[in-house]
């Protein structure tokens, strides 16, 4: 009987340098995306642990969800994946 090795599971760096696996995923029933989830969900899409596609469909999101998360993150750092930094920034453009 072989031992499963979690040292082999495929893995990327997470938005606070932990090691994510899809295990230490958010849960594919999660349905409050506080700032640190939607992080972990955009690091996992960017470090090719989960397509767009695989994360839409895990996390019943849309596409432009996820890359607004992906954009928002880019330009605002993890601080733009707040809710109320969202509405705020729509505000501001007049949106």
């Amino acid at each position: 009987m072989s031992e499963i090795s979690f040292a082999d599971a495929p893995s990327v760096m997470g938005p606070d340098s932990e090691t994510l696996t899809l295990s230490s995923l958010p849960a594919s029933n999660t349905t409050r995306w506080v700032t640190s989830r939607k992080a972990k969900v955009v690091a996992a899409i960017r470090g090719g642990l989960l397509t767009l596609e695989e994360a839409s469909s895990r996390y019943r999101l849309t596409l432009d969800e996820l890359a607004e998360w992906q954009a928002s993150l880019e330009r605002h750092g993890s601080r733009g994946l707040r809710a109320t930094f969202v509405q705020q920034y729509r505000h501001i453009r007049g949106h």
